[in-house]
């Protein structure tokens, strides 16, 4: 490597994805079905004379006037559902067609109400011609270049809005401050937006399942592709490498409907509500939910949303959006249990920072706590405080913990740290866990402790904010705080109902034997000897949470 130059490696036989339905020559075709014409392999020329590959559907016999939705991704634009989803994904069949690529828009769908479907595979993806550069100044100007080339079509209205899940919502992040003339609205449904913090180190311990899957998963090209996984054990710290991958979010101008999800946390949760809160957007919704993520987005009343949001800006048309407020989101009790409410901001108003203090004996107190210690063992051990509300409350938005820490044994330690729900009989209660699961957390955080180093100008009480520029390891004995961001969530917990912090040396999750796990894990930690938390007098050990308070 040169200096934050990235690695580069060879590119995998595109036609040799096993996992992947076959992968069709490149010549072009066009053709006419269900009320759609269909070309594929249709050639996108970029500002560099690099060519890369589309297919397009839209309206069959629509010769003007047509608006495009563009998928943007590296998993293959033939990389079609038929429909399926994996299993307990919560996908109906019934609310896709079998056109529809992984995560993107359903063309079938959007042609029964005059909106064509662009899919493209970006520069060094499968075909399409040149080096693949994950993310950057590049496949920012590459997506620019193909929405201008697209709205040129002599059948296009000139107007491009672009929506997807994940990686097709990462990419509107990195292409709308380029200010394409013809992109006038942005849908991004769950994508994180921070690289370093969201995507590959998780408060500085390295993300080691997720990860390299998604490295892997995008290796097919004719040519070289980032090796995404190596650039991230490469650069341990924030560095020019990762602030090559920074965001321009004040530089979005666009409108834009944004969707996150409390069951996303370590991937696209965190992101995506940041996106939202910095975007200068004038025009801007947020929406919230708790449920399964693939399932959420093509669930029919999803997508009647995404409809009105559309035709609001691709056709002028009078739909429900004046009616939208600012912020809808899903107060949880469990999976499959939520109230949607409607906010003017978020966190919501009403919103109060309130202090638990960590007691010996497992529990979180209203009041001071006495000085004590708690010692687990570092790589299988956990410490878990508990608190049984008297009152029906809510807890929406940014929790933290402040934790006094010493490490016996090793002069680093990683701290996982998970949220959990008791029913009144002292139940485990479950969350919806990414796209897949049913048992997960209320929220979860992490943190190195060689990685503490606060950013002054960003944090807020309640909200740390971490550098991650630079390590102060631990001497023996040394007892330093830390302060550890919860990523955002919302619960309900009733009256006898338990919150349960737990804090451990290792990932807080359900495992299920066997299962392809999707969710973020660290099996990189710098653990070993014991964990000793300090609690009480001197050692204000603190779980602060966002409670709600309503006006009645």
């Amino acid at each position: 490597m040169v200096g934050d130059t990235p690695l580069m490696r060879p590119g995998v036989d595109p036609f040799s994805a096993s996992h992947k339905p076959p992968l069709p020559p490149a010549d072009y075709h066009c053709r006419h079905e269900r009320g759609l014409t269909i070309e594929r392999n249709c050639v996108i020329p970029l500002r560099d004379g690099t060519e890369i590959f589309a297919d397009i559907y839209r309206p069959e016999g629509a010769s003007h006037g047509v608006p495009l939705l563009l998928a943007w991704g590296p998993y293959g634009k033939h990389s079609l559902t038929n429909k399926v989803f994996w299993p307990r994904s919560g996908v109906d069949p019934e609310w896709l067609s079998d056109l529809t690529s992984f995560e993107a828009p359903d063309p079938v769908f959007w042609a029964s109400v005059g909106v064509g479907v662009a899919v493209v595979d970006p520069r060094g993806a499968w075909l399409s011609g040149g080096d693949f550069h994950h993310n950057g100044r590049q496949e920012a100007e590459d997506c620019a270049d193909a929405i201008e080339w697209l709205a040129a079509r002599p059948w296009c209205s000139g107007r491009i809005g672009m929506t997807g899940v994940s990686y097709l919502a990462c990419i509107q992040y990195l292409v709308a401050p380029l200010r394409p003339p013809a992109l006038v609205a942005l849908n991004p449904w769950e994508g994180f937006s921070d690289w370093y913090r969201e995507f590959a180190y998780h408060g500085g311990i390295p993300e080691t399942g997720f990860l390299p899957r998604a490295s892997d998963n995008i290796r097919f090209s004719l040519n070289r592709t980032e090796d995404t996984w190596a650039n991230a054990q490469a650069h341990p710290l924030i560095d020019g490498f990762w602030r090559s991958k920074e965001l321009d979010l004040e530089g979005i101008f666009q409108p834009a409907y944004v969707v996150a999800s409390w069951s996303d946390q370590g991937l696209h949760l965190r992101g995506t509500i940041e996106a939202w809160r910095r975007m200068a957007s004038r025009e801007k919704w947020l929406e919230i939910h708790g449920q399964k993520k693939w399932a959420h987005y093509y669930r029919p009343e999803s997508r009647a949303r995404q409809s009105a949001f559309f035709e609001h800006y691709l056709f002028d048309r009078a739909t429900t959006l004046p009616a939208w407020p600012p912020v809808r989101y899903e107060l949880r009790e469990r999976h499959g249990q939520a109230e949607e409410i409607a906010a003017t901001a978020f966190p919501p108003p009403g919103t109060e920072l309130t202090s638990l203090a960590l007691a010996a004996g497992g529990k979180l107190a209203e009041q001071a706590a006495a000085p004590g210690t708690v010692r687990y063992d570092a790589v299988t051990g956990q410490a878990v405080f508990d608190y049984t509300f008297a009152a029906d409350t809510e807890i929406t938005g940014h929790a933290s913990l402040r934790i006094w820490v010493e490490a016996e044994g090793s002069d680093d330690m990683d701290l996982f740290v998970a949220l959990q729900k008791l029913d009144a009989a002292g139940q485990p209660v479950g969350f919806t866990f990414y796209a897949f699961y049913e048992n997960g957390p209320v929220a979860l955080g992490w943190l190195r402790a060689s990685h503490r180093a606060l950013d002054p100008e960003r944090s807020r009480p309640g909200r740390p904010w971490h550098l991650h520029t630079a390590e102060q390891r631990l001497a023996p004995g040394e007892v330093v705080p830390l302060e550890i961001e919860l990523w955002p969530s919302s619960t309900l917990f009733k009256a006898g109902e338990t919150l349960r912090l737990v804090i451990a040396g290792h990932d807080i999750y359900p495992k299920e034997e066997g299962a392809m796990l999707p969710f973020a894990l660290h099996e990189q930690t710098r653990n070993a000897g014991s964990h000793v938390l300090h609690l009480g007098g001197a050692h204000d050990s603190l779980l602060r949470l966002p409670v709600v308070r309503r006006e009645t």
